[in-house]
């Protein structure tokens, strides 16, 4: 029978890469490049081949093999296995490189900055200081060759060939024999005859001293150089003097060369040094230790390198959130970060705990995630988003909390590309529907307005059909003036998703109404929109084969390209409008829902003022976006608490400048205004909406007043005015001073007329107008008995024997 022998090698479960190797520093080792077998995860490979008459580099080779493979220490090269067979050593570690060769890559790439040379120094003191004081070791071959860097640029002290204990044990330290190490070694060592007085890390010391010579001024070329400090920083020229100092005994400790060198003003002093020291202890942190070191670590994050937020930061932070209570803290470091990933990677580490925080019910969570929902949304998938983020993110709808509500229907913009046929076409309208129906928020009205004409395109062509007209007539009744003009800006920016017919019949008759808005920024888009649609329709009137060309985009399938004129019309909704929209809020803490028609004139004298008609209110289903009754008295009776300020949500406010980018529609309106009227059958449709689109004039409305101020003193209604004479001179705008009341307030009875044109007025006895008042306070306790009735008697049949209401 016969028996082969196994090959170790060929067994071993690391494999050398077929590169030639990286270094070959001296001393016995050669560095080569490697790689795990089952998983392929890189890693170094430290080979010694055994020579014959070489038995002393072989004992050596074998005491550091030994000694690497029992010391473990963050900042002494890391031990993964090991082989040792008659013909050669291999020791594998993690993926290093040696420090000589990482400053020529860097310097070569713009150098290495000061605070990440501190931390690396301040590593291989650490781990000196570890040998000397808790080990009593001297590690004795400190310099350049020894230390290597791995993947976050860590710095790792290696090298323990010639390592030896300080309490004498081993009989001495080992010789070396290679003159390039050799030059290392402190001159108290030349004297044989062992009177001077020195400590058991004095020797590292100086050999320390040497290494920052050389990482500052590069390879050191005699011992005489070390006087000359050169391109040592001068807050650590102090203290090297002390390394490289003639008396060996008053060479500090290296923990007390630490504590003098981030000591305030030194030169480990820093920002970057002090993140690394807390990333290393923070699973002793406190809570609120972690709560605060994440909240400032976004801000340090762009002077960092950018191996060490990949491979150090990143781990830390997906560890704080599985396993930790961090929260919403972490968010903004971890997106940071994520830019620094290649898309694969963004994918394995980052995509996972995206999905997992949207099921959170932690608000703070739930506003971050949506606020940079832009920093990720190119990374999800279609699947995930419908299945695993949409469900979750409707949820937003319903929220009690006004920017949840408005953050949510932002992200909207995000996500309605990547939707599917029911959750966009279905779910997503019936909550725009409810919420420009029913919203308390003015500005969450304005802005699901806004995002509905930015996303039209993607609509399904029967659903643009059953919606949007119906959606943009119901926000130009709406009490909140910029909501008005959102409603005209969306038919303007959804203009090629209409037919000729519906044009004329439908939307000009709104728009028409509109030319009469007591808010003159509502009355100017207006008239721009009525013009352009004016135009669209006098061209296919003028070449009726235009018609096909015109209503290309009516009947055609959702698509992206079908965007471009909304792509442009409302960028505020996007960018800046969250501080705009919470001042706003503010401004009308008790907005009426949309539903509330404009404002009427009042009616003639000596007539009483006519019961409000009720307005219909739009229902929560989006096949019914028309309107539906709505009970005024009841509006009149509740009011709905602004719940804005329950919770600090100060990042919504940061954007204090965005009304300065706001563009200004007057300048250019009136020069757009004469080319349409001197020269209509030179302009085409589609020069009409570019001109549109160029002005930019979606941000207008949110200059004008504060909609829910009364007029100013002395303001005179539109009713005041004489409509069928000529106009006085010392009359202006007649509409520019009124302001947007809501229709759920009655107006005052006689205040508001003016004394001068109404002389019978003044006749009247006070018994009659006090007779008046109270007639139409009865009238009106009539009113709201008698729709109180009609809401008990829907609840089921009246009984017998029931008070009957008068």
């Amino acid at each position: 029978m016969w028996f082969f022998a196994r090959d170790p090698v060929r067994d071993f479960p690391f494999e050398l890469s077929q590169e030639p190797p990286e270094g070959s520093p001296p001393g016995p080792w050669v560095l080569h490049r490697g790689r795990k077998k089952a998983t392929g995860s890189p890693v170094s490979i430290f080979v010694y081949d055994v020579k014959p008459g070489a038995e002393e580099q072989t004992q050596v080779a074998k005491a550091a093999f030994k000694r690497l493979k029992t010391l473990r220490h963050p900042n002494i090269l890391a031990y993964i296995d090991g082989l040792e067979t008659e013909k050669c050593l291999h020791i594998v570690t993690e993926a290093v490189t040696p420090l000589g060769m990482y400053l020529k890559a860097r310097g070569e790439a713009g150098g290495l900055k000061e605070q990440e040379l501190s931390w690396g120094l301040h590593q291989i003191v650490k781990a000196l200081s570890f040998l000397v004081n808790d080990c009593s070791l001297i590690h004795n071959n400190v310099c350049m060759a020894a230390v290597f860097v791995d993947r976050a640029g860590e710095w790792k002290l290696g090298g323990l060939d010639y390592m030896y204990s300080a309490q004498g044990n081993d009989g001495g330290p080992p010789s070396k024999g290679i003159p390039e190490l050799e030059q290392y070694d402190p001159p108290e060592l030349a004297d044989s005859s062992g009177r001077v007085v020195r400590e058991k890390w004095s020797a590292d010391m100086w050999r320390l001293g040497c290494l920052i010579w050389e990482v500052f001024n590069g390879p050191l070329p005699r011992a005489a150089a070390l006087r000359n400090p050169g391109k040592i920083p001068k807050s650590l020229v102090p203290h090297y003097c002390e390394l490289v100092g003639a008396n060996p005994k008053v060479r500090p400790n290296p923990s007390r060369f630490l504590q003098n060198c981030q000591a305030p003003g030194s030169f480990m002093n820093n920002c970057f040094v002090e993140t690394n020291l807390f990333l290393e202890e923070i699973q002793i942190k406190e809570p609120a230790e972690k709560q605060k070191f994440f909240q400032e670590l976004s801000k340090s994050l762009d002077s960092f390198p950018e191996d060490f937020c990949r491979h150090k930061v990143l781990p830390q932070l997906l560890t704080a959130f599985k396993f930790g209570n961090a929260g919403a803290v972490v968010l903004t470091p971890l997106f940071k970060v994520g830019k620094f990933l290649s898309a694969e990677e963004y994918q394995q580490k980052i995509i996972p705990v995206v999905v997992k925080m949207f099921s959170s019910t932690d608000r703070a969570m739930r506003i971050r995630l949506l606020q940079q929902m832009e920093q990720f949304i190119q990374y999800l998938d279609e699947p995930t988003v419908n299945t695993q983020i949409f469900p979750h993110v409707v949820h937003g709808f319903l929220d009690t909390n006004p920017a949840i509500r408005e953050q949510t229907v932002k992200s909207m913009l995000l996500l309605a590309p990547k939707l599917n046929e029911t959750n966009l076409n279905v779910e997503l309208m019936k909550h725009f529907a409810r919420l420009q129906a029913k919203d308390e928020q003015g500005p969450i009205r304005c802005n699901t307005t806004v995002c509905l004409g930015k996303i039209g395109s993607y609509l399904s062509a029967s659903t643009r059909h059953r919606v949007l007209i119906s959606a943009f007539s119901r926000a130009t009744k709406d009490p909140f003036a910029p909501s008005r003009v959102a409603g005209v800006l969306g038919f303007a920016a959804t203009h090629n998703l209409y037919s000729v017919s519906d044009c004329a019949h439908k939307i000009l008759p709104v728009l028409c109404s509109l030319t009469v808005d007591p808010e003159k920024s509502v009355r100017e888009q207006a008239f721009k929109a009525i013009r352009s649609f004016l135009s669209k329709l006098e061209s296919v009137s003028e070449d009726p084969t235009q018609l096909a060309e015109v209503e290309k985009d009516v009947h055609a399938a959702s698509s992206p390209g079908m965007g471009g004129a909304a792509a442009s019309w409302a960028g505020w909704a996007v960018t800046g409008v969250s501080s705009l929209t919470s001042k706003l809020i503010r401004a009308h803490p008790t907005a009426t829902p949309a539903g509330t028609n404009v404002p009427q004139r009042p009616p003639p004298e000596g007539h009483p003022t006519p019961a409000p008609t009720p307005v219909p209110a739009t229902p929560t289903t989006s096949s019914h976006w028309e309107t539906q009754q709505e009970d005024k008295g009841e509006a009149e009776d509740s009011s709905t608490a602004d719940r804005w300020d329950d919770e600090d949500w100060g990042s919504l406010e940061e954007a204090e400048s965005v009304l300065a980018q706001q563009h200004d529609w007057n300048s250019r309106s009136q020069a757009t205004r004469a080319g349409q009227v001197s020269h209509p059958e030179r302009k085409s449709p589609e020069s009409d909406w570019s001109s549109w689109e160029a002005e930019g004039s979606w941000e207008q409305g949110w200059q004008e007043s504060n909609s829910s101020e009364p007029p100013p003193e002395g303001t005179r209604l539109a009713s005041e005015y004489n409509w069928g004479g000529p106009e006085s001179s010392d009359k202006g705008d007649p509409f520019a001073a009124l302001s947007v009341c809501s229709s759920a307030q009655p107006r005052p009875d006689v205040d508001s007329w003016g004394e001068d044109n109404w002389e019978g007025l003044e006749t009247e006895s006070r018994q009659a107008k006090a007779e008046l008042a109270r007639k139409k306070r009865e009238e009106r306790r009539r009113e709201m008995e008698a729709k109180r009735a009609e809401k008990k008697a829907a609840k089921g049949p009246m009984k017998l024997g029931a008070r009957k209401l008068d």
